[in-house]
């Protein structure tokens, strides 16, 4: 049997089995809890598209993780109040909805029983964690008592809004040494227009100060950010504004997007939508750029030492490979270095860094 289950799923409902006939069941996301049984009797042919409130979606069920064993993502909430205009999320998977301290702190405690090291903190907006139950933003909370937690060595965060960045979480992270130094921070673009008709705050003067202020207070600090390019109406005076804070801000780390226009949302009907070859044209100069930008970051790491968690041995290169702090799962660079005897994967080594291959760094084993 094949199920599908996820947002295409719950925006499509039975449009999938429709077009698709290889789908036997569609689950929508406030179906999810029931999945053994759905997949019980879809084994035994019974086929039935299943469906549920949003808000019945229960993230508090233990998972089984299928990527490394020593990091996990720990989902602290689903859905979104922020709206973006180019953005369905919210329409998908309905208003933020967080889960309780006590029990994003519990599964996290039987995530480092079971071996993880590395937490990665993720929600569509992890700053505005605990709004909806708390009244008030509780992710330092969260992230205070995370760091109690015996066996976790690295917690991530992922997905922080801009505005919402304050100087608590900042002075949290600067001083717990679990918090790697390393805010990932979706800016999507800085010009003030452009940013309102994306029902975004901010404009290039906040955010600015707002850069200016983590590098400050948070020493050594990476900043990932994401880009749209071509965004309805974005007129080449606006590209060339954001080009150019590109260059001057020197992100750690950066990805960029041609804006897609996403059904059923304001965006989407907007005028003055910008030819594909034009926002493609934007998005590679941002990475052209960026990639020159990373390359100089990368070289003022030479001769430096960094803490670098295992993921494997490239048998090609004759190599161990890992990530360092400023390296996120799947979206930054990797570390490769030598070693003098093998090493266990899932464990943390010392690497001296003596050179760099575009994103990533080279190195050997400090014993």
């Amino acid at each position: 049997a094949l199920i599908v289950t996820g947002c295409l799923a719950e925006r499509y409902k039975d449009d999938v089995t429709g077009e698709i006939p290889e789908v036997d069941v569609c689950v929508g996301i406030g179906k999810n809890g029931e999945i053994v049984d759905i997949v019980n009797e879809a084994l035994k042919g019974k086929f039935e598209n299943r469906y549920g409130e949003k808000f019945e979606l229960d993230l508090n069920t233990p998972r089984i993780l299928g990527g490394m064993p020593f990091t996990a993502y720990l989902k602290i909430g689903d859905g979104c109040d922020n709206c973006c205009t180019y953005c369905a999320i919210p329409k998908i998977r309905g208003r933020m909805r967080s889960r309780t301290i006590e029990d994003c702190v519990s599964e996290a405690k039987r995530l480092a029983a079971g071996g993880v090291k590395e937490l990665i903190v993720v929600a569509q907006d992890t700053t505005a964690y605990g709004t909806d139950i708390y009244g008030e933003p509780k992710l330092c909370e969260l992230l205070a008592e995370l760091c109690k937690i015996e066996g976790i060595h690295w917690i991530r965060t992922l997905y922080t809004y801009p505005e919402r960045i304050t100087d608590e979480l900042l002075d949290l992270i600067n001083r717990e040494p679990k918090l790697v130094k390393y805010l990932d921070i979706p800016i999507q673009h800085i010009n003030g227009d452009i940013l309102k008709r994306m029902n975004r705050r901010g404009n290039e003067k906040t955010l600015r100060a707002l850069i200016e202020k983590i590098r400050s207070k948070v020493d050594g600090v990476t900043l990932r950010t994401t880009l749209i390019t071509g965004f309805p109406g974005e007129t080449e005076e606006q590209f060339t504004e954001l080009h150019k804070f590109v260059k001057d801000v020197k992100f750690d780390r950066l990805g960029c997007f041609a804006y897609s226009a996403e059904e059923d949302t304001v965006a989407a009907s907007m005028p003055n939508q910008i030819d594909e070859q034009t926002k493609i044209d934007r998005m590679e100069l941002i990475m052209e750029t960026q990639m020159t930008v990373s390359a100089e970051k990368n070289a003022q790491k030479n001769g430096s030492t960094v803490e670098v968690l295992i993921e494997g041995y490239d048998d090609f290169i004759k190599c161990y490979f890992g990530r360092s702090e400023a390296d996120a799962p799947e979206i930054d660079g990797k570390v490769f270095f030598t070693a003098k005897r093998p090493l266990k994967i899932g464990d943390f080594a010392k690497v001296n860094i003596f050179d760099t291959i575009e994103y990533d760094l080279l190195g050997e084993m400090i014993e």
